[in-house]
C-alpha cells in the first residue's frame, strides 16, 4: 500500500514514524520545507531566546535507517482523487491512501492591508523575520532624534491573546526589563509599550477563568498592556487602528489573532467547513472520499463531547496519526467495519508567561495551577517533545544559560535589514 503524507507537522510526521520499517506499507513524506518545525517555541525563536536550529529537525535524518518511508521535497498543488493523484509544482505523484496533514496557517479575517503589514509567526522563517525586524527597529529607535518616529520604534503591537500571543508578549517584557537596557544605552525603555489586544474578555479564553485571570495578572505585573474587548481594525504600516477608536503609532505589529487551515484545490467544497477546515468521520476519513483523510488542525471531527470539533493542539495531531496507524497495521485498507474511532483524551493545557511564570489547566483530575511548579512542568514537556537528543541539549543550555545570566546571546541579524537614517 502506497501511503503518501502530506505535511510534516506533528500529525504527518508522527504517521510516518508509526509506519517505519512496516511490511507492506510504501510512505512517502510530502513537505515544501526540508524540515520538522516544533510550532510551540517559534516565540523564542522571535524573541532570540533559541536559534531556529535548535527547534528545527532535518527529515531525511529521521528516516536515514528506513526501507519503506522516503521524503519528498515539494509544494502540492491540487488533488486528482479519481486518478489517486496528487500534483506537485514539480512533477505528480499517485497514491493508494492520502493523507492531509498540512496543519494551519494564519487567519487575516479578510483585512489585506494587516496582512501586508503585519508579522504572523507561523513558520520558522517567519519567527526569523520577527526577530530581524524587532531587532532592526531598536536600532533605528537608538539614533532617532525625532521622539515621535522613536515611539513607532519602540512601541510593539500584539493582536490575539491565545497561547502564542501570551507567550511572545511575556518574553519580549522581559526582554524590555532585563536584556534590552544592557544592549542599548542610548535608548529610554520607559517609552517602550508593549500592548497585547484581545477580541474576547479574556487572555488564554480557551483555558480555565483561572488561568485567564492568572495569565493577565502576570502580564500586567511585567508591564504588558492587556486590552481585552478589543481588536485591531486596520495597519498600514505606521497606525495601528483598535476597535475602541484608539490609534497607536507602531512599526511592529505582531499577528497572533486567528488561524485557518490549508487549503488544497481538488476536494469538494463541502468537505470544508469553518476556517477552511475538513470534515472528517471517526476515523478521520473525509466524507465521499474512501482513500482519503485527514489529520490535526487541517481535520474537523464532530463528537458528542466535540460538536465544534477538537482543539488545534499539537496532542490531537498526534494522536489521531497514531489510531489512523494501528488502524491501517491491524487491519488494512479496506476493512473499516474493524476500524476504532478516534476518541481525544485531554490531557490540559499551559502556557508560559516568562521566567517563573506560567499556568497549567489539567483535566484528571481537574485541577490548575501556576508559578514556578508550572514553568518547570511546562519546560519538561515541551524539552521532551523536541526531536532529536542534541536539539533537547541545546534547548536546555540555552534556558540554562538564560536563566543563570538574564540573557540570551542570539540577538543577531542575517539579512539586508538596512537602519534607516535618523531623522533632521
Amino acid at each position: 500500500m502506497r501511503v503518501v503524507i502530506v505535511g510534516a507537522g506533528f500529525a504527518g510526521l508522527q504517521l510516518a514514524r508509526s509506519l517505519n520499517n512496516k511490511e507492506g506499507f510504501e510512505v512517502i513524506l510530502v513537505d515544501k520545507v526540508n524540515h520538522h518545525q516544533f510550532q510551540p517555541l517559534f516565540y523564542q525563536v522571535a524573541t532570540a531566546g533559541l536559534d531556529a536550529s535548535n527547534i528545527s529537525f532535518p527529515i531525511r535524518k529521521l528516516f536515514q535507517k528506513s526501507k519503506n518511508v522516503r521524503f519528498r521535497l515539494a509544494d502540492v498543488k491540487s488533488i486528482e482523487a479519481d486518478e489517486k493523484k496528487i500534483n506537485l509544482n514539480d512533477g505528480e505523484l499517485y497514491y493508494d491512501m492520502l493523507v492531509l496533514a498540512m496543519g494551519a496557517t494564519t487567519h487575516y479575517f479578510g483585512n489585506e492591508q494587516i496582512a501586508k503589514y503585519s508579522l504572523p509567526m507561523k513558520t520558522t522563517s517567519e519567527a526569523l523575520r520577527i526577530r530581524h525586524h524587532l531587532i532592526t527597529q531598536l536600532e533605528n529607535a537608538s539614533i532617532e532624534t525625532d521622539p515621535e518616529l522613536r515611539k513607532a520604534y519602540l512601541q510593539v503591537v500584539v493582536a490575539g491573546a491565545g497561547p502564542t500571543g501570551v507567550e511572545v508578549s511575556g518574553a519580549l517584557a522581559e526582554m524590555k526589563k532585563q536584556i534590552l537596557p544592557r544592549d542599548y544605552p542610548e535608548i529610554n525603555f520607559e517609552e517602550m509599550r508593549i500592548v497585547l489586544v484581545e477580541g474576547s474578555d479574556r487572555t488564554l479564553g480557551a483555558m480555565s477563568a483561572e488561568s485567564s485571570a492568572q495569565s493577565r495578572k502576570y502580564l500586567e505585573n511585567l508591564g504588558v498592556e492587556v486590552l481585552t474587548n478589543t481588536f485591531v481594525k486596520n495597519y498600514d504600516g505606521e497606525m495601528v487602528a483598535l476597535s475602541n477608536g484608539v490609534g497607536i503609532t507602531t512599526k511592529t505589529l505582531i499577528w497572533a489573532a486567528g488561524i485557518r487551515a490549508n487549503s488544497i484545490e481538488g476536494i469538494d467544497s463541502q468537505v470544508f467547513v469553518q476556517q477552511s477546515r475538513l470534515k472528517v468521520n471517526r476515523y478521520n476519513q473525509l466524507d465521499n472520499y474512501n482513500e482519503i483523510f485527514a489529520l490535526g488542525d487541517l481535520a474537523l471531527m464532530v463528537t458528542e463531547k466535540y460538536p465544534k470539533g477538537h482543539p488545534q493542539v499539537a496532542n490531537v495531531a498526534i494522536n489521531q496519526a497514531k489510531n489512523l496507524s494501528q488502524n491501517l497495521l491491524k487491519y488494512g485498507m479496506n476493512q473499516f467495519n474493524k476500524w476504532k474511532p478516534y476518541e481525544y483524551i485531554d490531557l490540559g493545557s499551559m502556557a508560559t508567561v516568562g521566567r517563573h511564570l506560567a499556568v497549567v489547566d489539567m483535566s484528571t483530575p481537574k485541577i490548575h495551577f501556576g508559578g514556578f511548579f508550572a514553568w518547570l512542568v511546562w519546560m519538561f514537556l515541551h524539552l521532551m517533545l523536541i526531536l532529536g537528543v542534541k536539539n533537547k541539549l541545546q534547548v536546555f543550555i540555552n534556558w540554562a544559560y538564560k536563566y543563570f545570566t538574564y540573557d540570551q546571546s542570539l540577538r543577531l541579524l542575517f539579512t539586508d535589514y538596512q537602519v534607516k537614517q535618523p531623522h533632521k
